[in-house]
């Protein structure tokens, strides 16, 4: 059985999107069938994995407003290992189309309820506010993986979000759980990532993720391309560290 990630962070610019490409294409590069779904109206996953996202005729939103079935707007393998539901600028109206719609929290739950059996993980890239595509997300995922920018504000907001996972897990899905917390645009060079690190852990009863993801002028080229950084640049820093990520989930899901 599949097990399912929401990447979140209401921030925005702290590596969600980057986590969402290369730690799915670092999975399937371990041999793991991956299923990515954006639920963010930018659809940059969507155009990271090179899906040209505004010629589609089938996306989240159109299965959010029972428009198609999840199977229709599923692009297979859009790289080898890698499926995805894509999102675009459409998605930005499904909250106001949702209003007064029954148990709207559940639709992408019950949606993915049909397909998580045919992949080993399903990750879901959450839009970077707390609004109702985040709650689906969540109540859809066993658990959130936190993106966080090792920068002087980390903190901020972090708890807001630890206390929406408590609300949902409390009121809409007792079985969420915190994945853990990962850093992102790390330079070892400076004190300051040092000092973030280490105050976000004294901070944190929550996992903290070993690897720490480096600023990498190649990780930030790649969604040029339309490419993970594992295709793009598979030697470079960014490469190995999404990989080392990869094998810290792949623990956990053994453990």
């Amino acid at each position: 059985m599949g097990k399912i990630i929401a990447i979140a962070n209401q921030k925005g610019g702290v590596g969600k999107t980057t986590t969402s490409i290369n730690l799915s294409a670092a999975l399937a590069a371990k041999g793991k069938k991956v299923l990515v779904i954006d639920t963010d109206p930018q659809g940059n996953t969507t155009s990271g994995f090179g899906v040209e996202k505004n010629e589609l005729e089938n996306t989240i939103y159109e299965l959010m407003l029972s428009e198609c079935s999840i199977r229709e707007c599923i692009l297979s393998d859009v790289i080898p290992g890698v499926s995805v539901i894509p999102s675009n600028v459409n998605l930005a109206a499904a909250e106001i189309e949702l209003i007064g719609v029954d148990r709207k929290e559940y639709i992408l739950k019950r949606e993915v309820e049909w397909i998580k059996d045919s992949y080993d993980y399903i990750m879901i890239d959450c839009p970077p506010s707390l609004n109702m595509l985040t709650i689906n997300s969540m109540t859809t995922a066993d658990s959130v993986l936190v993106p966080i920018q090792c920068e002087y504000y980390a903190l901020e907001g972090l708890s807001q979000l630890i206390h929406t996972i408590n609300l949902v897990k409390e009121r809409l899905n007792p079985d969420l759980d915190m994945e853990g917390v990962v850093f992102t645009m790390y330079d070892s060079r400076t004190n300051l990532s040092m000092q973030v690190v280490e105050n976000v852990k004294s901070h944190l009863s929550q996992r903290v993720f070993k690897t720490l993801i480096p600023r990498n002028i190649r990780l930030a080229e790649a969604p040029s391309y339309g490419m993970p950084i594992n295709m793009y640049d598979g030697k470079s820093a960014g490469a190995e560290a999404y990989m080392l990520l990869a094998d810290e989930i792949i623990g956990r899901k053994d453990d």
